[in-house]
């Protein structure tokens, strides 16, 4: 009786829609990209540059351990009170602001509704907040930090819009962007507007090098 052979496996065509179905994924799937956060860098000041005297009380401490709990002016804090402490420390108003770029001499802060506290910082335009976080905090926690102290900018900003202005300062922005389009003369007028808000409440972070 003559021996049955196995039939084989033509695996060649299975190898050929293997490959396709590789192409096929390589081609279609999206990858996530994670994006950092955006800062501005300082221009580097030149040769001849000396650096102002900062009075501690026109610094607002913000540290992070690796245990991602704050220790805000020397006190533990939630970080659910940062944003109210930064707008506190911000708006305080209890001195004399910089000097303007002609020479003229600094001013009260005219705007800011804080209890003008001689303890805390002078003006907006040298109220510095310093964050300084460790090695081994999470970078979540350091972005909602971040994140808190911005917001209390926004905050003060939208607040002076609209007690000035009739409107948020985000509004103001994007009516400046639309006016930018088509009237020169409109745009201009919302320039100088967008520029004095920025001014009165200067976003002044100040991120200190991370602890071992």
């Amino acid at each position: 009786m003559a021996r049955r052979e196995n039939p084989e496996i033509n695996a060649g065509s299975m190898a050929d829609i293997a490959f396709l179905l590789l192409i096929f994924f390589l081609v279609t799937t999206t990858m996530n990209v994670d994006s950092g956060v955006s800062k501005k860098l300082s221009e580097k000041p030149p040769k001849d540059y000396v650096p102002p005297i900062i009075k501690e009380k026109n610094i607002f401490v913000v540290l992070i351990n690796r245990n991602n709990e704050l220790l805000v002016e020397n006190e533990r804090m939630q970080i659910k009170d940062l944003k109210d402490a930064a707008m506190k420390f911000i708006d305080n108003g209890g001195g004399i602001g910089n000097a303007g770029e002609d020479g003229s001499p600094g001013k009260p802060c005219d705007y800011c509704q804080g209890e003008k506290s001689p303890l805390s910082s002078d003006h907006p335009n040298k109220a510095i907040i310093s964050v300084q976080s460790d090695r081994g905090t999470e970078y979540g926690m350091y972005i909602k930090v971040q994140n808190e102290l911005l917001r209390a900018y926004t905050e003060l900003r939208n607040k002076l819009s609209l007690k000035k202005y009739q409107m948020t300062f985000d509004q103001l922005e994007n009516a400046y962007d639309e006016a930018k389009k088509s009237s020169k003369d409109k745009s201009e007028d919302l320039k100088s507007k967008v520029e004095f808000i920025k001014t009165a409440y200067p976003q002044i972070i100040s991120d200190a090098e991370p602890t071992s």
